[in-house]
């Protein structure tokens, strides 16, 4: 099988990608989700005519011309209205938030008045309708407040709670299964025999997902034999994973046995093998309704392909539409050569040069094995395949990496 170019790789992998279905998610859920459906208002918000400041509520005839005194006959604070009317040469002492009683239809503020023994002194004049937050002035029953697909910020969940929803209608989040495979793997804080290797791999792959809103379920390390990592699919089927992730045994040794496990199970095979560096073994296919990413086991690759692959998978099912990450253009700070027929992803570091611009400074060593480096990194720069050599100074395009 050739090699698969890196768009055309993603392209697949999202071609029967699907929103998933819709659940009701409570508002403190809600945050980072996207929204199945329009979400219109319940309510009227005001509600009725309400006081923005602290005053009094009065007619605008009776503050047309000052000074006027006016005589007090109540009190309306936010959650306690009035109920008798307000009659010429009447106010009624008002809060914010306060609904106005009726007869009234301006507020004066408290410190543009003089308040006497059961009465008060308007010294400035106010316009009809000063200081009143007329009924629907934010919203009216009815009103789409938010669209269908909307990925929902802070103020967004404010709004839904304000027009009466207590609940939403969100798409499902993914549930992304990781598997590690390999007889060397030990997990961290283990005293390591010869030939043993402490597995990492699963936690930056959870922590990726994770960091986009999926749930993670973790199916641990399955050892070289192909029961054990046809087990492993099997257990995630049965928990309902809508994405299976491995980690290792997807090349073509005698070891690597990811695609034999898969194939005894009826994947349906998309590709195998990418035109890219770091992540040639990549490969992806369908397990019924899952969608099975296997990744290859240097941790580089195997991170590097997640970001690449994964994340998008993740934001389509999740309903988002801001799929891939976005690429900026920076300066290069180090002369790079040519490249060969593979798109390369090279870790580099970012600094900011005297025109504010930003430098990517490609990392000496780039093997995908180093995950010191992978770390210190904080970009990839990309290089097309068969790209020239650039100089230091040239401009070049990056995917920054997340914190």
């Amino acid at each position: 099988m050739a090699l698969l170019p890196v768009a055309d790789a993603l392209a697949q992998i999202l071609a029967d990608a699907k929103p998933l279905p819709a659940e009701d998610v409570s508002l403190a859920e809600a945050p980072g989700r996207v929204l199945a459906a329009d979400v219109a208002a319940r309510i009227t918000q005001p509600p009725s005519d309400v006081s923005a400041m602290d005053g009094y509520a009065v007619r605008g005839d009776d503050v047309a011309k000052v000074p006027n005194t006016l005589k007090i006959i109540g009190e309306v604070a936010a959650g306690h209205p009035f109920a008798s009317p307000v009659g010429a040469g009447e106010a009624a002492r008002i809060f914010t938030g306060g609904v106005l009683p009726d007869g009234t239809d301006t507020v004066v503020i408290q410190e543009n008045t003089t308040k006497q023994d059961g009465a008060v002194v308007i010294n400035i004049a106010a316009p009809r309708g000063k200081n009143v937050r007329v009924r629907g002035l934010d919203f009216k029953e009815g009103d789409v407040l938010l669209p269908k697909s909307r990925r929902l910020s802070a103020r967004d969940v404010m709004l839904a709670a304000a027009s009466n929803h207590p609940t939403l209608p969100l798409h499902r989040i993914p549930k992304v299964a990781v598997l590690g495979t390999g007889d060397e793997l030990v997990p961290p804080g283990s005293t390591l025999k010869t030939g043993q290797v402490v597995y990492s791999n699963g936690f930056a792959l959870g922590a990726l997902a994770r960091q986009e809103g999926a749930e993670v379920i973790d199916l641990g390390v399955a050892r070289d034999r192909v029961e054990d990592i046809a087990a492993a699919v099997r257990k995630a089927r049965a928990m309902n994973a809508d994405i299976l992730l491995t980690a290792g045994g997807a090349s073509v040794g005698d070891h690597d046995l990811v695609q034999q496990s898969l194939a005894s199970e009826g994947l349906a095979l998309s590709f195998w093998k990418i035109a890219m560096r770091p992540g040639r073994p990549m490969m992806h296919g369908k397990l019924g309704a899952m969608h099975v990413l296997g990744l290859p086991g240097n941790p580089v690759s195997s991170y590097v392909c997640a970001l690449l692959f994964l994340v998008p998978l993740i934001r389509r099912m999740a309903g988002r539409t801001d799929l891939s990450a976005v690429n900026e253009t920076v300066i290069l700070g180090s002369d790079l050569p040519a490249n060969d027929e593979r798109m390369d992803f090279l870790r580099a570091t970012l600094s900011t040069g005297r025109d504010g611009r930003l430098i990517a400074t490609a990392l000496p060593l780039q093997d995908s094995s180093m995950m010191a480096a992978l770390a210190k990194a904080d970009c990839l720069v990309i290089r097309e395949a068969n790209a020239p050599a650039l100089v230091s100074g040239s401009v070049c395009p990056i995917v920054k990496l997340r914190f």
